[in-house]
């Protein structure tokens, strides 16, 4: 017999994740015309809303939606709309940092980093890059690679202070 709820979870996991790559995708692209601009939109925040519906244990559920904000804030900063790049930003920090999420909470920093670059507040952006840092140093749960990449978007994002 076929579980419909089984299934149903496998098409919202799917579609999440395909979304928040083609979103990715669009992010890391040199040049964006308007259309990639908002298909880079509507993708992040599809994402965020099928992850929502993931029937999982909560842990799972409520990472799925810190990484979703941090994207979207990331989008919204691409996009030049500090206002809305920050609201994401505290959002999946505040996620993050009401569950514990010490593996991922350097990444909130560094969204609340670009959100104030692009916002032009260079204070308060180096008052969480200094964050960001020392939460990634403290950080024991993940492999070389991982801690190699997050570093590498921490002075990419620091690089925007001041701009």
């Amino acid at each position: 017999m076929i579980d419909l709820k089984e299934n149903e979870t496998q098409f919202h996991r799917e579609t999440a994740k395909k979304c928040f790559n083609e979103a990715w995708e669009y992010l890391e692209k040199n040049t964006r015309d308007a259309n990639d601009e908002q298909q880079m939109l509507h993708l992040a925040h599809t994402a965020r809303y099928h992850w929502s519906l993931v029937e999982s244990d909560k842990t799972e559920l409520v990472r799925h939606l810190a990484i979703s904000d941090w994207q979207i804030s990331r989008v919204y900063a691409g996009l030049n709309e500090p206002q809305l790049a920050l609201h994401f930003a505290k959002s999946a920090l505040r996620i993050m940092e009401e569950n514990n999420m010490q593996d991922i909470l350097h990444t909130g920093y560094e969204g609340m980093v670009r959100a104030f670059a692009v916002g032009k507040d260079n204070v308060s952006a180096t008052d969480y890059i200094k964050k960001a840092r020392e939460q990634l140093g403290r950080t024991v749960d993940i492999d070389d690679e991982d801690r190699r990449i997050y570093s590498e978007q921490i002075h990419e994002t620091e690089s925007l202070i001041g701009q």
